[in-house]
C-alpha cells in the first residue's frame, strides 16, 4: 500500500516537472547552446592547443565527418565558436562533427597552423573504427582563417607520409568537400591588393602569420611563402568541390578604409570560382544578399551540400 502511494506521488511530480524541463530545454535550444560533445579536449598532438571535441552522429554504420576549423586571423579564436545550428543540423543529418584548436601566431608561423589542422584530420582517420567514422568521407568547414585553412588542405597534395614513424602522419589529409565562410583564396598581399584593395592587403594578421619582419615583406623569401600559403595556387582538376559564403559588401572598398577592411570580400570567392569553373569543379558561391532576396537558410544549404557530396562517395 505504501509503495502504491509512493509511486502515485512520483507520477504527480514527474507530470509537473516534465513540461517545465521540456520548456527549459526548448529555451536553451532557442538560445543557441550546443549539446555537450561525446569527447572533449582530446589530444591530437603534443601542444596544449592540439585538442579537439567530437560529436558522434547516431549511426549503425560509419558516419561521415565534418571538421570545424575556427577563424581568428591565425592569432586567436577557439573551437568553441562552432555554430550550434550547424552542429545540430549536421548531427540530425547523420554527420559527425569535430571541432579543433591549433597553434597560433606569434608563437608559430606558416605552415604550422595548417599542419596542426592537417594532423587533426589524420588523427580522426586513425580513430575511424573507434569513433565510427567513415575515413573516405571527411569534409572541412570554418570561417576566415579556418576557411582558408580548409581550402589549403582540400587543394594541396595529400600530406600523408606512409613511411613516417608516427602512425598518425601516415593517414590522409584529403577532403571530400569544403563548406566555408568568408574564405581567403589567397594570402598573398600583392594579389589581395589587386583583387580587393590596399586596406585588405594591410590586414595586421598577415605579417604575424608569416613571421616576417618589416624589411622582409617584399623579399624573395616572403614571395615564396605567399605562394605556398595561398590555397588557389594548389587547385587542380581532381580537387574537391566547394561551397563559399560571404557577407561583406560586394563593392569597392571605401576610400581611406581602415587596415584589414575587405579581408572577407566576395572577390576572393569570385576569383576561386572562376578558376574552379574552368576546371569543371563545382563551386557554389553565395552572398548574404542572396538570402535576403531569396530567403533560405545558410546552415541548411551547407549541410545539404555536405550530404550530397558524402552520398557520392
Amino acid at each position: 500500500m505504501k509503495l502504491t502511494r509512493i509511486f502515485f506521488v512520483l507520477a504527480i511530480v514527474i507530470a509537473l516537472v516534465a513540461p517545465n524541463a521540456q520548456a527549459q530545454a526548448g529555451r536553451l535550444a532557442g538560445e543557441g547552446l550546443k549539446a555537450a560533445p561525446d569527447l572533449a579536449d582530446v589530444k591530437y598532438g603534443p601542444h596544449s592547443r592540439n585538442v579537439l571535441d567530437l560529436w558522434k552522429a547516431k549511426s549503425d554504420k560509419p558516419a561521415p565527418l565534418v571538421v570545424f576549423i575556427h577563424g581568428g586571423g591565425f592569432r586567436g579564436g577557439s573551437k568553441e565558436t562552432l555554430s550550434p545550428e550547424l552542429l545540430r543540423r549536421c548531427l540530425d543529418a547523420g554527420i559527425s562533427v569535430m571541432a579543433i584548436n591549433y597553434r597560433l601566431s606569434p608563437e608559430v608561423s606558416f605552415p604550422a597552423h595548417y599542419l596542426d589542422c592537417g594532423r587533426a584530420i589524420q588523427f580522426a582517420r586513425s580513430k575511424a573504427t573507434e569513433w565510427n567514422i567513415d575515413p573516405k568521407r571527411v569534409a572541412a568547414t570554418g570561417g576566415s582563417a579556418g576557411a582558408g585553412t580548409s581550402l589549403w588542405l582540400g587543394f594541396r597534395t595529400d600530406l600523408a607520409d606512409p613511411k613516417n614513424a608516427d602512425p598518425v602522419l601516415r593517414q590522409s589529409t584529403r577532403l571530400t568537400c569544403m563548406a566555408v565562410l568568408g574564405a581567403q583564396s589567397t594570402y598573398d598581399p600583392r594579389l589581395i591588393k589587386e583583387w580587393v584593395g590596399e586596406a585588405a592587403a594591410r590586414h595586421p594578421a598577415l605579417q604575424g602569420f608569416y613571421g616576417l619582419k618589416d624589411d622582409e615583406l617584399d623579399s624573395p623569401e616572403a614571395h615564396k611563402l605567399y605562394d605556398e600559403a595561398s590555397p588557389i595556387n594548389y587547385l587542380t582538376a581532381d580537387d574537391p568541390p566547394v561551397f563559399l559564403f560571404y557577407n561583406e559588401p560586394d563593392a569597392p572598398l571605401p576610400v581611406n578604409a581602415p587596415a584589414g577592411t575587405g579581408i572577407h570580400h566576395p572577390n576572393f570567392g569570385k576569383k576561386l570560382k572562376q578558376k574552379m569553373d574552368a576546371l569543371k569543379i563545382e563551386c557554389v558561391l553565395k552572398h548574404q544578399e542572396d538570402y535576403r532576396r531569396d530567403g533560405g537558410n545558410l546552415s541548411e544549404d551547407m549541410v545539404k551540400f555536405l550530404q550530397r557530396h558524402f552520398r557520392s562517395r
